[in-house]
C-alpha cells in the first residue's frame, strides 16, 4: 500500500500543479483581455483626435482659401489707393 499511497499522492500533487497552473494562465488571459480593452480604447481615442484633426484642417484650409480670394480684392485696392494719393501729392 505504500507504494499506491506514493501514487495517490503525487496524482495528488500533478492535480494541484494543474489548477494551479490552469488558476495562473486564467489570471494572464484576465491580464492580456485587460490590455487589449486598454488597447482599443486608446485606438478609438487617437481615431476620434485624427477626425478632429481632419475637420480643423478642412476648416482652416477654407478659411485661408477665403483670405486669399479677400487678399486678391483687397490689395488692388490698396495699390490703387496708393496711387491716387501719391497722384494727389504731385500733381
Amino acid at each position: 500500500m505504500t507504494r499506491d499511497d506514493e501514487i495517490i499522492g503525487l496524482l495528488a500533487a500533478i492535480r494541484d500543479g494543474q489548477r494551479e497552473q490552469l488558476a495562473k494562465q486564467d489570471e494572464a488571459l484576465d491580464m492580456q483581455r485587460r490590455q487589449f480593452e486598454m488597447a482599443e480604447q486608446q485606438f478609438q481615442r487617437a481615431e476620434k483626435l485624427n477626425d478632429r484633426a481632419e475637420q480643423l484642417q478642412d476648416r482652416s484650409s477654407a478659411i485661408m482659401a477665403n483670405a486669399r480670394r479677400a487678399m486678391m480684392i483687397v490689395l488692388p485696392l490698396i495699390f490703387l489707393a496708393l496711387g491716387v494719393l501719391l497722384w494727389l501729392l504731385f500733381r
